[in-house]
């Protein structure tokens, strides 16, 4: 239980999951956050009466205990921790979509002001595997990287999709920290440095994760789910209608163990039981919350829990004493508790009231069914899988046959399924005159993942319930049924292996959704998503080639069969023409872009002079009584400004572009780095940033074709 300790109604309104308690001078805990019109406010209660330097911090108008930071740009994100060796206080880090500031609250001092060609949208602070220093790592455009407090580029590597969240965490117990990466693509990712240890596929973008304790993490999902892992092993989830906004870690009850605490977009604070996720506290703002950080706000020795909301307000939290605990049961947790156990109790009534009425004559059953009600003893769950291909009525898609031995009626089914169904469930009611014992569901995964179907089937009444659980092979999608005039893949990845053929083929059989075992790895499959053949075949010398010209679809076979093989470390060679000809010519607009970036920013400067030059002259003939001089100088200020708008929208167009093809570029890199295993997938992502920051094109290709420059 939490109790409310201290409320602050701030005058600035602040961004959502941009808060952050900064100790600047080593000693006072600081509450700092983004608001809009590119400003970050830092409120500092405890040393009042100090004025800021005059450089980029600057007093509020409306709170002498808040200093404002003009960062002059939209802030993306921002945190603050200890970042160099020899600071006695904290240093704050702040993103935007160009830049990041790393910045002396105390010193009033710039400590460095880097250009990020991948913009940052999310950011941590920490140590991170066997790097000596402390770094700020950034998540932007498809791209990770770590500054040093130097400023220096000591990390870098490439991911899946844009990053949304990040969080640094012992996840693999070898007592050094691995970073945690949530993307727009679903996945959660976790690197050694710039090595891919796991991954885990969820059905939403990965808004924000925090550490927990151990390999224990929280998440939380665009479309409102929250939930905790072990490891891969997820513990429990949750999925509300509204949007979790902030998570973090705190101990409410003082048993030693963390709690899940989350900050909701309507206004709602709870805190969940790591192990069942339970709610064992809960609290409301007026408004969204933007941000929940811990910190001895009122330096008395106690670490509060400080949640803040979008309009500026702000409240702490401290565990309650265990004299106030038997007094504090929650009037509200009382009622939801007294509800609950009812609602248990109208659903046993209505249970036993069904078995009664199951005892007399059903009408309209069938002949397989006992006129008494009494489902046949033989009576089970049967599924089958089958590949469907697409007719003018429908899609290509995976029917799901579900029926039962005998004459039993199905009368409904439910589905859960993740990341398939819309909601997560679907469910099938056959209207009464197409009542059978058996039902058949269409099913399209959007993505090559493994998906656990669990199926609920209603037999007779609402009473009978059967439930089974399948699982959908991760390459569903392809259908053995080869069209004879269809076009041969161009591209394909070879590598070898130290295995024997039968390896194989319990892969190919546990992976695709084949109608018979096959005795065979060599294999021509049809994508039903895309189209196009993918061909697999084996030498005796064990040399394997995947033809396909689906790059992704071949980095997601290498590792799917290198991680059933237990390959630690897999070269091979590629070569994908049809890609890397559209890959080369991003290349060329990436050019191309930056030249013109490049001139619009010379040009916006020579503009800004001259505005600068005519104000003076416009001033000069006002104080003159000059007026005709004063209005031709305003008029030509009017066409320049006009003139600057202009070429700013074209330089924001051209960035948004830019940004465009430089995902596609960090992309390729992830893509050419999926074709190898472990540490070669590792030198490849850095040969291939390498060859790019020496804008050596040629040695780009090499590195994807063949794995290293020198090939």
């Amino acid at each position: 239980m939490l109790v409310p300790i201290f409320t602050l109604k701030l005058n600035h309104k602040i961004n959502p999951r941009m808060v952050a308690i900064g100790k600047y001078d080593g000693i006072h805990p600081c509450l700092t956050a983004a608001t809009q019109a590119g400003k970050v406010f830092i409120h500092n209660p405890h040393t009042r009466g100090q004025r800021p330097a005059a450089h980029r911090l600057s007093q509020s108008t409306q709170d002498n205990d808040i200093s404002l930071l003009n960062i002059n740009q939209a802030v993306s994100c921002l945190t603050a921790g200890t970042l160099g060796p020899n600071t006695t206080g904290h240093t704050l880090l702040v993103g935007s979509q160009t830049n990041l500031l790393a910045y002396d609250v105390h010193d009033n001092t710039d400590i460095f002001y880097k250009e990020v060609t991948d913009g940052a949208n999310a950011i941590v602070l920490g140590k991170l595997g066997d790097i000596q220093s402390p770094l700020a790592i950034i998540g932007g455009n498809c791209a990770l990287q770590g500054f040093d407090f130097e400023g220096n580029d000591r990390f870098w590597t490439v991911t899946g999709d844009n990053v949304r969240s990040l969080v640094l965490c012992d996840f693999t117990a070898d007592g050094k920290n691995e970073l945690l990466v949530g993307s727009e693509d679903f996945d959660i990712r976790v690197f050694r440095e710039d090595e891919l240890v796991t991954e885990m596929a969820e059905n939403e973008t990965v808004t924000s994760l925090c550490h927990m304790h151990g390999s224990r993490f929280g998440y939380a999902l665009a479309n409102g789910t929250v939930g905790v892992y072990d490891r891969t092993a997820r513990y429990w989830r949750i999925k509300s209608k509204n949007h979790a906004m902030s998570i973090h870690a705190f101990d409410l009850n003082a048993d030693g163990v963390v709690e899940l605490i989350t900050g909701w977009s309507n206004g709602k604070i709870d805190a969940r039981s790591d192990r069942t996720g339970e709610v064992i506290f809960k609290d409301n703002f007026s408004s969204s919350v933007a941000g929940v950080v811990e910190g001895d706000y009122r330096m008395d020795g106690q670490i509060q829990l400080i949640c803040t909301s979008v309009e500026g307000e702000v409240r702490g939290y401290l565990p309650a004493s265990k004299e106030m605990k038997g007094n504090l049961m929650d009037a509200s947790v009382e009622q939801d508790l007294i509800r609950e156990l009812s609602q248990r109790k109208q659903n046993l009534i209505l249970e036993l009231r069904n078995y009664e009425e199951n005892a007399k004559a059903l009408p309209g059953v069938s002949e397989g069914e006992s006129k008494m009600g009494v489902i046949p003893a033989n009576t089970q769950l049967q599924t089958a899988l089958s590949v469907r291909r697409a007719t003018e009525s429908q899609r290509a898609h995976i029917e799901l046959n579900i029926s039962t031995p005998n004459e039993t009626i199905i009368r409904a089914v439910l589905i859960f399924a993740e990341g398939i169904f819309e909601g997560e469930s679907h469910v099938v009611h056959p209207s009464a005159q197409n009542l059978s014992g058996c039902v058949r569901v269409p099913i399209i995964p959007p993505k090559d993942i493994p998906v656990d179907l669990h199926i609920k089937a209603f037999f007779k009444m609402k009473f009978h319930v059967f439930e089974i659980t399948r699982q959908l092979p991760r390459f569903s999608m392809y259908d053995l049924n080869v069209d004879p005039s269809a076009v041969q893949p161009t591209g394909k990845v070879t590598f070898s292996i130290n295995d024997r053929p039968q390896r194989v083929v319990m892969w190919l059989n546990q992976s695709f959704l084949l109608p018979e075992g096959i005795d065979s790895p060599d294999i021509t499959f049809t994508a039903l998503r895309g189209g196009g053949l993918l061909k697999i075949n084996m030498q005796p010398s064990g040399e394997i080639t995947l033809r396909t010209d689906d790059i992704d679809l071949a980095g997601d076979l290498v590792q799917s069969l290198a991680s059933f093989l237990a390959i630690e470390d897999l070269q091979a060679e590629a070569d994908f023409p049809i890609y890397f000809k559209e890959l080369r010519a991003t290349l060329t607009e990436v050019d191309e872009f930056h030249s013109v970036h490049q001139k619009l920013t010379a040009a916006m400067a020579d503009h800004s002079n001259y505005i600068r030059n005519m104000l003076v002259q416009a001033e000069d003939a006002r104080l003159m009584g000059d007026w005709r001089n004063m209005k031709k100088r305003y008029i030509e200020l009017y066409d320049l400004n006009r003139d600057l708008i202009n070429e700013y929208k074209i330089r924001s167009n051209n960035h948004n572009a830019l940004l465009a093809r430089l995902k596609s570029v960090n992309q390729a890199i992830q893509r050419a780095g999926r074709l190898r295993v472990g540490k070669l997938k590792t030198q490849v992502i850095t040969a291939c940033r390498d060859a790019i920051k020496n804008n050596n094109i040629n040695a780009l290709f090499k590195i994807m074709k063949a794995g290293t420059a020198s090939s």
